[in-house]
Protein backbone atom coordinates (compact mmCIF):
# COMPACT_ATOMS: atom_id res chain seq x y z
CA UNK A 1 0.00 0.00 0.00
CA UNK A 2 1.29 3.46 -0.90
CA UNK A 3 1.97 5.79 2.03
CA UNK A 4 0.63 9.16 0.87
CA UNK A 5 2.49 11.14 3.53
CA UNK A 6 5.74 9.44 2.60
CA UNK A 7 5.06 10.33 -1.04
CA UNK A 8 4.55 13.98 -0.05
CA UNK A 9 7.83 13.93 1.88
CA UNK A 10 9.69 12.39 -1.07
CA UNK A 11 8.26 15.09 -3.35
CA UNK A 12 9.35 17.86 -0.99
CA UNK A 13 12.86 16.39 -0.78
CA UNK A 14 12.96 16.22 -4.60
CA UNK A 15 11.43 19.58 -5.51
CA UNK A 16 11.69 21.59 -2.28
CA UNK A 17 8.01 22.40 -1.97
CA UNK A 18 4.64 21.00 -0.94
CA UNK A 19 2.59 18.82 -3.26
CA UNK A 20 -1.02 17.99 -3.95
CA UNK A 21 -1.67 14.29 -4.42
CA UNK A 22 -4.14 12.67 -6.81
CA UNK A 23 -4.85 8.99 -7.31
CA UNK A 24 -6.77 6.64 -9.59
CA UNK A 25 -7.54 2.93 -9.18
CA UNK A 26 -6.72 -0.16 -11.13
CA UNK A 27 -9.64 -2.32 -12.09
CA UNK A 28 -10.83 -5.87 -12.33
CA UNK A 29 -13.42 -6.76 -14.94
CA UNK A 30 -16.02 -9.11 -13.50
CA UNK A 31 -17.26 -10.03 -16.98
CA UNK A 32 -17.43 -8.54 -20.46
CA UNK A 33 -14.03 -9.15 -22.05
CA UNK A 34 -13.10 -7.85 -25.52
CA UNK A 35 -16.58 -6.39 -25.89
CA UNK A 36 -15.68 -2.76 -25.22
CA UNK A 37 -14.10 -2.09 -28.62
CA UNK A 38 -17.08 -3.82 -30.21
CA UNK A 39 -19.60 -1.25 -28.86
CA UNK A 40 -20.71 -3.80 -26.27
CA UNK A 41 -21.17 -4.07 -22.52
CA UNK A 42 -18.65 -4.51 -19.71
CA UNK A 43 -18.97 -4.92 -15.95
CA UNK A 44 -15.78 -3.77 -14.22
CA UNK A 45 -15.15 -2.48 -10.73
CA UNK A 46 -12.36 -0.28 -9.43
CA UNK A 47 -10.05 -2.12 -7.03
CA UNK A 48 -8.44 -1.00 -3.78
CA UNK A 49 -5.02 -0.60 -5.40
CA UNK A 50 -4.15 2.78 -6.84
CA UNK A 51 -1.60 4.91 -8.68
CA UNK A 52 -0.66 8.16 -6.93
CA UNK A 53 0.72 11.37 -8.41
CA UNK A 54 2.22 14.06 -6.18
CA UNK A 55 2.40 17.29 -8.13
CA UNK A 56 3.12 21.00 -8.10
CA UNK A 57 3.13 23.64 -10.84
CA UNK A 58 6.30 24.88 -12.52
CA UNK A 59 7.00 28.37 -13.87
CA UNK A 60 7.83 27.02 -17.34
CA UNK A 61 5.97 24.81 -19.84
CA UNK A 62 7.92 21.69 -18.97
CA UNK A 63 6.51 18.55 -17.35
CA UNK A 64 9.13 16.75 -15.27
CA UNK A 65 8.14 13.24 -14.21
CA UNK A 66 9.78 10.84 -11.77
CA UNK A 67 8.66 7.31 -10.85
CA UNK A 68 9.57 5.88 -7.46
CA UNK A 69 9.45 2.38 -8.92
CA UNK A 70 12.32 3.08 -11.31
CA UNK A 71 13.87 6.27 -9.91
CA UNK A 72 14.01 7.53 -13.49
CA UNK A 73 13.35 11.22 -14.14
CA UNK A 74 12.02 12.13 -17.60
CA UNK A 75 10.56 15.30 -19.05
CA UNK A 76 8.82 16.84 -22.04
CA UNK A 77 7.64 20.25 -23.24
CA UNK A 78 3.90 20.86 -23.40
CA UNK A 79 4.25 23.01 -26.52
CA UNK A 80 6.71 20.73 -28.31
CA UNK A 81 5.22 17.23 -28.54
CA UNK A 82 7.90 14.57 -28.54
CA UNK A 83 8.29 11.43 -30.59
CA UNK A 84 5.38 9.03 -30.22
CA UNK A 85 5.59 5.34 -29.32
CA UNK A 86 9.04 5.43 -27.78
CA UNK A 87 8.22 2.35 -25.71
CA UNK A 88 8.72 4.26 -22.44
CA UNK A 89 6.27 4.74 -19.57
CA UNK A 90 6.56 8.45 -20.35
CA UNK A 91 4.39 7.81 -23.43
CA UNK A 92 1.35 7.38 -21.17
CA UNK A 93 2.07 10.67 -19.38
CA UNK A 94 2.91 12.80 -22.41
CA UNK A 95 0.11 11.21 -24.43
CA UNK A 96 -2.39 12.13 -21.73
CA UNK A 97 -1.10 15.71 -21.55
CA UNK A 98 -1.28 16.18 -25.31
CA UNK A 99 -4.78 14.68 -25.44
CA UNK A 100 -5.93 17.11 -22.74
CA UNK A 101 -4.49 20.05 -24.68
CA UNK A 102 -6.26 18.85 -27.84
CA UNK A 103 -9.53 18.82 -25.88
CA UNK A 104 -9.10 22.42 -24.77
CA UNK A 105 -7.91 21.96 -21.19
CA UNK A 106 -5.52 24.72 -20.06
CA UNK A 107 -2.32 23.14 -18.74
CA UNK A 108 0.75 24.53 -17.00
CA UNK A 109 4.18 23.07 -16.49
CA UNK A 110 4.31 20.59 -13.63
CA UNK A 111 6.54 18.36 -11.54
CA UNK A 112 5.04 14.88 -11.04
CA UNK A 113 6.20 12.16 -8.64
CA UNK A 114 4.52 8.79 -9.21
CA UNK A 115 4.04 5.79 -6.94
CA UNK A 116 1.69 2.84 -7.31
CA UNK A 117 0.62 -0.48 -5.85
CA UNK A 118 -1.24 -1.57 -9.01
CA UNK A 119 0.79 -4.47 -10.46
CA UNK A 120 2.23 -3.58 -13.85
CA UNK A 121 1.49 -6.00 -16.70
CA UNK A 122 -1.06 -7.94 -14.66
CA UNK A 123 -4.14 -7.00 -16.67
CA UNK A 124 -5.42 -4.75 -13.86
CA UNK A 125 -5.12 -1.60 -15.96
CA UNK A 126 -2.12 0.04 -14.35
CA UNK A 127 -1.83 2.19 -17.49
CA UNK A 128 -5.33 3.67 -17.15
CA UNK A 129 -4.72 4.31 -13.45
CA UNK A 130 -1.60 6.27 -14.39
CA UNK A 131 -3.37 8.17 -17.17
CA UNK A 132 -6.32 9.23 -15.00
CA UNK A 133 -4.22 10.21 -11.98
CA UNK A 134 -1.96 12.28 -14.26
CA UNK A 135 -4.96 13.79 -16.08
CA UNK A 136 -6.63 14.88 -12.85
CA UNK A 137 -3.36 16.32 -11.55
CA UNK A 138 -2.61 18.30 -14.72
CA UNK A 139 -6.08 19.75 -15.25
CA UNK A 140 -6.36 20.76 -11.59
CA UNK A 141 -2.98 22.49 -11.64
CA UNK A 142 -4.10 24.16 -14.87
CA UNK A 143 -7.14 25.70 -13.17
CA UNK A 144 -9.94 23.22 -13.97
CA UNK A 145 -11.09 22.22 -10.47
CA UNK A 146 -14.04 20.01 -11.50
CA UNK A 147 -13.43 18.65 -15.01
CA UNK A 148 -15.77 16.28 -16.78
CA UNK A 149 -14.47 12.85 -15.81
CA UNK A 150 -15.65 11.29 -19.04
CA UNK A 151 -13.48 13.81 -20.90
CA UNK A 152 -10.53 12.73 -18.76
CA UNK A 153 -11.24 9.09 -19.60
CA UNK A 154 -11.36 9.85 -23.32
CA UNK A 155 -8.04 11.69 -23.05
CA UNK A 156 -6.49 8.62 -21.43
CA UNK A 157 -7.81 6.39 -24.19
CA UNK A 158 -6.44 8.78 -26.82
CA UNK A 159 -3.02 8.56 -25.16
CA UNK A 160 -3.08 4.77 -25.61
CA UNK A 161 -4.15 5.04 -29.26
CA UNK A 162 -1.84 7.83 -30.36
CA UNK A 163 1.23 7.67 -28.11
CA UNK A 164 1.39 4.05 -26.95
CA UNK A 165 -0.02 2.27 -29.99
CA UNK A 166 -2.62 0.12 -28.22
CA UNK A 167 -6.08 0.38 -29.78
CA UNK A 168 -7.84 -0.17 -26.45
CA UNK A 169 -11.53 0.28 -25.77
CA UNK A 170 -12.87 2.76 -23.23
CA UNK A 171 -13.50 0.42 -20.29
CA UNK A 172 -10.24 0.83 -18.38
CA UNK A 173 -10.17 4.61 -18.43
CA UNK A 174 -13.91 4.81 -17.74
CA UNK A 175 -13.81 2.76 -14.55
CA UNK A 176 -10.67 4.55 -13.35
CA UNK A 177 -12.56 7.82 -13.76
CA UNK A 178 -16.03 6.83 -12.58
CA UNK A 179 -15.58 3.92 -10.17
CA UNK A 180 -17.68 3.90 -7.01
CA UNK A 181 -17.19 2.24 -3.64
CA UNK A 182 -19.37 -0.85 -3.09
CA UNK A 183 -20.47 -0.86 -6.73
CA UNK A 184 -19.52 -2.30 -10.07
CA UNK A 185 -20.27 -0.31 -13.20
CA UNK A 186 -22.20 -1.65 -16.19
CA UNK A 187 -20.85 0.39 -19.09
CA UNK A 188 -22.54 0.68 -22.46
CA UNK A 189 -19.44 1.23 -24.58
CA UNK A 190 -21.41 2.69 -27.48
CA UNK A 191 -23.35 5.40 -25.66
CA UNK A 192 -20.78 5.69 -22.83
CA UNK A 193 -23.64 5.30 -20.38
CA UNK A 194 -22.54 4.06 -16.93
CA UNK A 195 -25.05 2.22 -14.76
CA UNK A 196 -23.99 1.56 -11.15
CA UNK A 197 -24.61 -2.01 -10.03
CA UNK A 198 -24.53 -2.64 -6.26
CA UNK A 199 -22.26 -5.47 -5.08
CA UNK A 200 -24.76 -7.64 -3.25
CA UNK A 201 -22.21 -10.29 -2.27
CA UNK A 202 -23.34 -11.18 1.26
CA UNK A 203 -20.56 -13.33 2.72
CA UNK A 204 -18.83 -13.66 -0.66
CA UNK A 205 -15.91 -11.62 -1.96
CA UNK A 206 -13.73 -11.05 -5.01
CA UNK A 207 -10.31 -12.76 -5.11
CA UNK A 208 -7.69 -11.71 -7.65
CA UNK A 209 -4.93 -14.14 -8.62
CA UNK A 210 -1.99 -12.48 -10.37
CA UNK A 211 -0.24 -15.18 -12.41
CA UNK A 212 2.81 -12.87 -12.64
CA UNK A 213 3.22 -13.75 -16.30
CA UNK A 214 2.65 -11.82 -19.52
CA UNK A 215 3.29 -13.66 -22.76
CA UNK A 216 5.01 -11.84 -25.60
CA UNK A 217 2.19 -11.99 -28.15
CA UNK A 218 -0.37 -10.17 -25.97
CA UNK A 219 -0.13 -6.78 -27.71
CA UNK A 220 0.01 -8.04 -31.30
CA UNK A 221 -2.77 -10.57 -30.67
CA UNK A 222 -4.97 -7.87 -29.14
CA UNK A 223 -4.76 -5.76 -32.26
CA UNK A 224 -5.26 -8.89 -34.39
CA UNK A 225 -8.49 -9.71 -32.54
CA UNK A 226 -9.74 -6.21 -33.23
CA UNK A 227 -9.08 -6.69 -36.95
CA UNK A 228 -10.85 -10.06 -36.93
CA UNK A 229 -13.91 -8.51 -35.30
CA UNK A 230 -13.98 -5.75 -37.94
CA UNK A 231 -13.75 -8.40 -40.66
CA UNK A 232 -16.60 -10.27 -39.00
CA UNK A 233 -18.80 -7.17 -38.95
CA UNK A 234 -18.08 -6.57 -42.63
CA UNK A 235 -19.00 -10.17 -43.45
CA UNK A 236 -22.21 -10.07 -41.39
CA UNK A 237 -23.20 -6.68 -42.82
CA UNK A 238 -23.32 -8.23 -46.29
CA UNK A 239 -25.88 -10.69 -44.95
CA UNK A 240 -27.80 -8.22 -42.82
CA UNK A 241 -27.94 -4.62 -43.98
CA UNK A 242 -27.56 -1.99 -41.30
CA UNK A 243 -25.32 -4.04 -39.00
CA UNK A 244 -22.73 -1.60 -37.61
CA UNK A 245 -21.09 -3.70 -34.91
CA UNK A 246 -21.29 -7.06 -33.18
CA UNK A 247 -23.36 -5.34 -30.52
CA UNK A 248 -26.19 -5.12 -33.06
CA UNK A 249 -26.86 -8.83 -33.40
CA UNK A 250 -28.58 -11.21 -30.99
CA UNK A 251 -27.09 -14.60 -30.21
CA UNK A 252 -29.92 -16.50 -31.90
CA UNK A 253 -29.65 -14.46 -35.09
CA UNK A 254 -25.87 -14.78 -35.15
CA UNK A 255 -25.92 -18.57 -35.14
CA UNK A 256 -28.25 -18.69 -38.14
CA UNK A 257 -26.26 -16.09 -40.09
CA UNK A 258 -22.79 -17.39 -39.26
CA UNK A 259 -23.10 -20.92 -40.64
CA UNK A 260 -21.06 -19.96 -43.70
CA UNK A 261 -18.71 -17.63 -41.87
CA UNK A 262 -14.98 -18.42 -42.19
CA UNK A 263 -12.87 -19.49 -39.23
CA UNK A 264 -11.48 -18.16 -36.98
CA UNK A 265 -13.59 -15.05 -37.53
CA UNK A 266 -16.75 -16.96 -36.69
CA UNK A 267 -15.41 -17.96 -33.27
CA UNK A 268 -14.14 -14.47 -32.51
CA UNK A 269 -17.53 -12.98 -33.29
CA UNK A 270 -19.38 -15.72 -31.41
CA UNK A 271 -17.43 -14.88 -28.26
CA UNK A 272 -18.34 -11.18 -28.48
CA UNK A 273 -22.01 -11.82 -29.18
CA UNK A 274 -22.40 -14.35 -26.37
CA UNK A 275 -20.26 -12.30 -23.97
CA UNK A 276 -22.54 -9.30 -24.38
CA UNK A 277 -25.51 -11.47 -23.42
CA UNK A 278 -23.62 -12.90 -20.44
CA UNK A 279 -22.62 -9.45 -19.24
CA UNK A 280 -26.15 -8.08 -19.22
CA UNK A 281 -27.35 -11.20 -17.40
CA UNK A 282 -24.47 -10.94 -14.92
CA UNK A 283 -25.38 -7.35 -14.03
CA UNK A 284 -28.90 -8.47 -13.19
CA UNK A 285 -27.60 -11.37 -11.10
CA UNK A 286 -25.13 -9.18 -9.21
CA UNK A 287 -27.77 -6.57 -8.40
CA UNK A 288 -30.13 -9.22 -7.03
CA UNK A 289 -27.51 -11.27 -5.19
CA UNK A 290 -27.89 -14.36 -7.40
CA UNK A 291 -24.32 -15.51 -6.89
CA UNK A 292 -24.67 -19.06 -8.19
CA UNK A 293 -26.00 -17.79 -11.50
CA UNK A 294 -23.38 -15.03 -11.62
CA UNK A 295 -20.58 -17.55 -11.02
CA UNK A 296 -21.84 -19.78 -13.81
CA UNK A 297 -21.78 -16.83 -16.21
CA UNK A 298 -18.20 -15.99 -15.19
CA UNK A 299 -17.08 -19.58 -15.79
CA UNK A 300 -18.80 -19.66 -19.19
CA UNK A 301 -17.04 -16.42 -20.06
CA UNK A 302 -13.64 -17.96 -19.37
CA UNK A 303 -14.42 -21.00 -21.51
CA UNK A 304 -15.44 -18.73 -24.38
CA UNK A 305 -12.27 -16.67 -24.02
CA UNK A 306 -10.22 -19.87 -23.97
CA UNK A 307 -11.77 -21.66 -26.93
CA UNK A 308 -13.47 -19.07 -29.16
CA UNK A 309 -11.37 -15.94 -28.62
CA UNK A 310 -8.17 -17.83 -27.81
CA UNK A 311 -6.68 -15.25 -25.46
CA UNK A 312 -6.12 -17.42 -22.41
CA UNK A 313 -2.87 -19.23 -21.54
CA UNK A 314 -1.83 -22.26 -19.44
CA UNK A 315 -1.26 -20.19 -16.28
CA UNK A 316 -4.71 -18.62 -16.43
CA UNK A 317 -6.36 -21.96 -17.18
CA UNK A 318 -4.64 -23.70 -14.24
CA UNK A 319 -5.69 -20.93 -11.84
CA UNK A 320 -9.30 -20.96 -13.02
CA UNK A 321 -9.61 -24.76 -12.97
CA UNK A 322 -8.01 -25.11 -9.52
CA UNK A 323 -10.31 -22.47 -8.05
CA UNK A 324 -13.42 -23.95 -9.65
CA UNK A 325 -12.81 -27.33 -7.99
CA UNK A 326 -12.95 -25.88 -4.47
CA UNK A 327 -16.11 -25.76 -2.32
CA UNK A 328 -17.38 -22.24 -1.74
CA UNK A 329 -16.38 -21.02 -5.21
CA UNK A 330 -19.17 -19.67 -7.39
CA UNK A 331 -17.15 -19.00 -10.53
CA UNK A 332 -13.77 -17.93 -11.90
CA UNK A 333 -12.43 -16.45 -15.10
CA UNK A 334 -9.49 -14.65 -16.62
CA UNK A 335 -9.76 -10.89 -16.56
CA UNK A 336 -8.10 -8.36 -18.83
CA UNK A 337 -6.76 -8.70 -22.34
CA UNK A 338 -5.33 -12.18 -21.82
CA UNK A 339 -2.14 -14.18 -22.48
CA UNK A 340 -1.27 -13.76 -18.81
CA UNK A 341 -2.27 -11.36 -16.11
CA UNK A 342 -4.95 -12.16 -13.56
CA UNK A 343 -7.95 -14.30 -12.81
CA UNK A 344 -10.95 -13.14 -10.81
CA UNK A 345 -12.85 -15.55 -8.55
CA UNK A 346 -16.21 -15.08 -6.83
CA UNK A 347 -16.17 -17.11 -3.62
CA UNK A 348 -17.17 -17.25 0.01
CA UNK A 349 -14.79 -15.30 2.24
CA UNK A 350 -14.10 -18.43 4.28
CA UNK A 351 -12.81 -20.20 1.16
CA UNK A 352 -10.10 -17.65 0.32
CA UNK A 353 -7.15 -19.35 2.12
CA UNK A 354 -8.12 -22.77 0.77
CA UNK A 355 -8.45 -21.52 -2.81
CA UNK A 356 -5.07 -19.77 -2.67
CA UNK A 357 -3.48 -22.98 -1.41
CA UNK A 358 -5.25 -25.05 -4.09
CA UNK A 359 -3.97 -22.84 -6.91
CA UNK A 360 -0.47 -22.99 -5.43
CA UNK A 361 -0.58 -26.80 -5.29
CA UNK A 362 -1.82 -27.03 -8.88
CA UNK A 363 0.89 -24.71 -10.20
CA UNK A 364 3.22 -26.81 -12.39
CA UNK A 365 6.93 -26.59 -11.64
CA UNK A 366 7.81 -25.60 -15.24
CA UNK A 367 5.87 -22.33 -14.89
CA UNK A 368 8.42 -19.55 -14.47
CA UNK A 369 6.13 -17.42 -12.29
CA UNK A 370 4.61 -17.71 -8.83
CA UNK A 371 0.97 -16.68 -8.33
CA UNK A 372 0.10 -13.83 -5.97
CA UNK A 373 -3.27 -13.17 -4.41
CA UNK A 374 -5.34 -10.38 -2.95
CA UNK A 375 -8.99 -9.90 -2.11
CA UNK A 376 -10.54 -6.56 -2.99
CA UNK A 377 -13.68 -4.56 -2.62
CA UNK A 378 -14.94 -1.94 -5.05
CA UNK A 379 -13.22 1.44 -4.71
CA UNK A 380 -13.94 4.95 -5.93
CA UNK A 381 -12.45 6.44 -9.06
CA UNK A 382 -9.95 9.24 -9.52
CA UNK A 383 -9.75 11.62 -6.55
CA UNK A 384 -7.58 14.08 -4.66
CA UNK A 385 -6.01 12.70 -1.50
CA UNK A 386 -6.40 14.64 1.73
Amino acid sequence: MVDVQRLRARFEAWQGGAARVFSAPGRVNLIGEHTDYNDGFVLPMAIERRTYVACAPRPDRRVVVRSLSSENTLEFELDQPGARRRGLWLDYVEGTAQALLTRGFPLVGASLLIDSDVPVGAGLSSSAALELAVAQALVTLGGSPAPDRIALALAGQAAEHEYVGTQCGIMDQFIAALGRAEQALLIDCRSLTPTPVPLRLGTACILVCDTAVKHELSSSAYNERRRECRDGVAWLARERLGLASLRDIEERDFESLAERMPEPIKRRCRHVVTENARTLAAARCLASGQLTELGALMSASHESLRTDYEVSCPELDVAVAAAAREPGVYGARMTGGGFGGCTVTLLDQSAVPRVCEAIGRAWPAPFRSEPKFFATGAAEGVREES
